[in-house]
């Protein structure tokens, strides 16, 4: 206990994040029984491309590169893990839930709300750890797929201690 605590002390720790995508990388996974796999609704692998930043008077990085990964448990419901270079050029690691209602899905088109826990920005007192640089996230998503391609759509909602606008994230993905 010693160790780290002295480790802690002479420079922050950030390998909790790392850790928390590895282990929902390894849920993804692992199957409950011999007939029955986790994501048996689908596995997406998602490439984070960029994104798009309402702000005129502010540049941000355009170009969010990152890698993620959606576990389809049902329909209508997905566990969701990954990783991305942000607009602010930190490291961004994200894992949560989506929610897809089959009432707002249309052939090809669905929308979808997703929830979940993000890191590499300053979320100021709704921050958690001391650093204050993980918090909630929630998003509405516009989800597109074709046989086993497709996009996401993300419009994600302002963080105000990070001085960050309304932004629209793009991602594509392959389903295997």
């Amino acid at each position: 206990m010693r160790f780290w605590q002295s480790l802690s002390r002479s420079r922050p720790i950030r390998l909790w994040p790392a850790v928390a995508v590895s282990l929902a990388f390894s849920a993804l996974s692992w199957a409950p029984s011999a007939d029955a796999a986790l994501c048996d609704d689908g596995l997406w692998v998602d490439a984070m491309i960029g994104s798009h930043h309402f702000h005129p008077d502010k540049h941000f990085e355009q170009f969010n590169p990152g890698i993620g990964a959606e576990c389809w448990i049902a329909p209508q419901w997905a566990v969701t893990a990954g990783y991305f270079r942000n607009s602010l050029s930190k490291p961004s690691f994200y894992g949560g839930g989506i929610w897809a209602p089959e009432f707002l899905h249309w052939g090809f088109f669905r929308l979808a709300a997703m929830g979940g826990l993000i890191s590499g920005y300053d979320y100021g007192r709704w921050g958690i750890g001391h650093d204050h640089m993980v918090g909630p996230v929630a998003a509405p998503l516009v989800m597109l797929a074709y046989k086993r391609v497709g996009a996401n759509l993300i419009l994600i909602p302002p963080i105000p201690s990070s001085d960050l606008p309304f932004t629209i994230g793009f991602q594509v993905k392959v389903r295997f």
